[in-house]
């Protein structure tokens, strides 16, 4: 029963995501281009939204499905590393014109195509998995 719940918040997702034109290579290619602020827009939504709800958790203490309360962590310092890391995720997001959760959307769209761009993402996935103790974090 747990995995219908989950396929049916990934559908929500993906309609949300489709409605809002938030898959649309255009609308992508319009933000690297600071031509729109569409695509602002929708980021700083879910920024705000994120921060609000985890601050909901942190100051009511609230639990997860089985009752066991939610612990944060907190991040270590280090901003170098997340600024190659959104560099490097920001020139692939606008090489390929998508990022990864609308992947699978597209997909599901019909947009075969796109299915090289999954194959590259678990690639480079996969390899950071392979070198990422080498990597200075």
């Amino acid at each position: 029963m747990k995995v219908v719940k989950f396929i049916l918040v990934g559908f929500v997702f993906g309609i949300v995501l489709t409605k809002s034109e938030a898959v649309s290579w255009y609308r992508i290619y319009e933000m690297f281009l600071f031509q729109s602020f569409h695509m602002y827009g929708i980021i700083m939504t879910a920024i705000i939204t994120g921060v609000i709800g985890v601050q909901l958790i942190k100051r009511k203490h609230l639990k997860d499905i089985n009752g066991l309360p939610i612990e944060i962590q907190d991040k270590e310092r280090g901003t170098f590393r997340y600024w190659i890391g959104g560099l490097i995720f920001g020139l692939g997001w606008a090489l390929v014109g998508t990022c990864p959760g609308p992947i699978f959307i597209l997909l599901g769209s019909g947009f075969i195509t796109v299915g090289l761009v999954l194959i590259g993402a678990l690639l480079g996935t996969f390899i950071y998995g392979v070198i990422k103790d080498r990597l200075p974090h």
